[in-house]
């Protein structure tokens, strides 16, 4: 397979490849920036930028944790993080992720597109009404996350109707992702709803409003796999968990110490406040809810609007934002650290420079 470059909107992209956005904070400036640099889309996750760097750039905070949705979106700490992925790539395509599920999304893409981003990804929901929010940024590309042509169907009908647009690519994530999964627990494991049953009625729907990339997502881990969705029609790739293995990786050597440690039995679906579920590994924390004896909830950071100001999260028995940051931070006590189904094969920490080396030309180059 020779891979081609490919065009999300007015960007070209030297290789079909697009690294994931996780967040909190495990893509940020370092993993994007050096994505891009080797010819990816590097992708910053815009989750908990309040906790970027010092913090010094946000107004409130209460227990050393931004307060409320202003300052865990932080604004200004999103711009650092850009700021310095530009340091790394220079003027080679960026992307940023932002979930449609994030309270202060109209903002934070308003905030993205004024800090000089080229791509806005966006998922978990459907992000109907985003083009609304990017109507004085004509020349930002636009890219939503589905798991399925239904999606893809109600976001193209919506997006033409009201903006006069489509989507400049899509990304259709299978239930093999890490984080947070846009399928039921029992769809996450029937062979139906498996990403390679998925492609065809996706490029099927694309060719019914006009012509787009499709990016295939979930599970996705080398050569091989990317040649096997494209094959079955699929024009590149998304990749999340394999850019963990990196030194350049914005995770802390803890959070990357307990993906390789993963056996395969320890990564499972679990209960989120989003009301989906998750895919992540079996840590102290999942025990430590199981027992219902999980640290304390206190709706701090109110980072997204299903969990109804920590409603949710106390039904499942932990905070998402604090239990996030405790991963990003390598607290393994009460880290929730998300992977995806293949985190198990990770066992070496190479760089991003490897890491495309080895997708461009084999395992084995």
């Amino acid at each position: 397979m020779e891979f081609k470059s490919i065009k999300i909107g007015k960007y070209e992209i030297k290789y079909p490849i697009i690294q994931g956005g996780m967040g909190l904070g495990i893509s940020w400036d370092k993993l994007a920036g050096n994505v891009s640099l080797e010819g990816g889309l590097g992708v910053i996750s815009s989750v908990g930028t309040g906790y970027y760097e010092n913090r010094a750039h946000i107004t409130k905070e209460l227990n050393s944790k931004p307060l409320g949705s202003e300052n865990f979106y932080s604004r200004e700490g999103l711009k650092a993080v850009i700021d310095n992925a530009r340091k790394i790539c220079g003027d080679l395509p960026l992307g940023v992720n932002i979930l449609y599920a994030s309270n202060d999304y109209a903002r934070t893409v308003k905030d993205a597109c004024e800090h000089g981003i080229n791509i806005i990804i966006s998922g978990a929901g459907l992000p109907t009404n985003l083009p609304e929010f990017t109507q004085n940024f004509k020349d930002v590309a636009l890219v939503p996350i589905v798991s399925s042509a239904k999606a893809l169907k109600i976001i193209c009908k919506r997006w033409t109707m009201r903006y006069n647009r489509l989507p400049d690519a899509v990304i259709l994530e299978g239930p093999l992702s890490g984080g947070h999964q846009g399928f039921t627990y029992e769809q996450c494991l029937d062979p139906e709803y498996q990403l390679e049953n998925l492609i065809k009625p996706v490029k099927e729907e694309i060719k019914e409003w006009g012509d787009f990339p499709l990016f295939a997502a979930g599970g996705i881990w080398d050569k091989d796999d990317i040649k096997r969705v494209c094959d079955l029609g699929a024009d590149g790739v998304q990749m999340g968990t394999r850019f963990i293995g990196t030194h350049e990786c914005d995770a802390s050597k803890d959070f990357k110490d307990v993906i390789l440690n993963a056996k395969k039995e320890d990564i499972e679906l679990i209960k989120s406040p989003v009301g989906y579920p998750a895919r992540g590994v079996r840590t102290n924390l999942l025990d430590l809810v199981d027992k219902k004896a999980g640290p304390k909830i206190s709706c701090i950071s109110n980072c997204v609007s299903p969990c109804q100001r920590g409603k949710e999260a106390k039904e499942v028995g932990y905070c998402i934002a604090d239990r996030l940051f405790d991963a990003f931070s390598g607290v393994k006590e009460t880290g929730l650290f998300f992977t995806g189904a293949n985190g198990y094969k990770l066992n070496e920490i190479i760089s991003v420079k490897e890491l495309f080396k080895k997708l461009i030309h084999g395992e084995n180059s």
